[in-house]
């Protein structure tokens, strides 16, 4: 794989100019992530809906360019989007960057977040892309109350909002 095809002009712009990131007022949730092996972490807040889609996701935090891109393409993928239909994104994208799902046709719900794909033939990088996605899973499991063990670091805080 050539790195450069990963560092294009269009993952640069998210980690230069993200859209999402900033402090979000009054969220419904908020959840933070850590990545210990590298010192990426993200808070992640969202604001839902009255009809219980995702209105709102906003994140603060710092971390590589890998981490900071995702979190900002994740975020934009998941306005609109119900609780479940998050979770299921998430997943999609774990495996995707994990190497386990490789058809282009399975992976076009990701949209732009296809873009990340060869994460994985980078192994040290596949926690980079994945943190904002488990940090999002972790909190709308703890919405639904599932008892999901914490794919992140044991540091991780979880709030919850009005």
């Amino acid at each position: 794989m050539d790195v450069t095809s990963l560092y294009n002009a269009e993952f640069m712009d998210h980690v230069a100019h993200p859209d999402y990131k900033y402090q979000m007022e009054d969220p419904t949730c908020t959840h933070e992530g850590v990545n210990p092996s590298c010192g990426d972490e993200l808070r992640f807040s969202v604001r839902l809906a009255g009809d219980g889609t995702i209105e709102e996701v906003a994140f603060t935090g710092h971390g590589c360019a890998i981490s900071q891109a995702s979190a900002d393409i994740m975020s934009d993928l998941m306005v609109g989007q119900t609780p479940e239909e998050a979770i299921r994104l998430c997943d999609l994208f774990e495996r995707m960057v994990r190497g386990e799902v490789t058809d282009e046709a399975e992976l076009a719900p990701l949209e732009d977040a296809g873009m990340l794909k060869d994460i994985s033939h980078m192994p040290a990088r596949v926690k980079c892309a994945e943190l904002a996605w488990r940090t999002l899973k972790e909190m709308l499991e703890g919405r639904k109350g599932a008892e999901a063990a914490p794919a992140t670091d044991a540091t991780d805080k979880d709030e919850k909002g009005a």
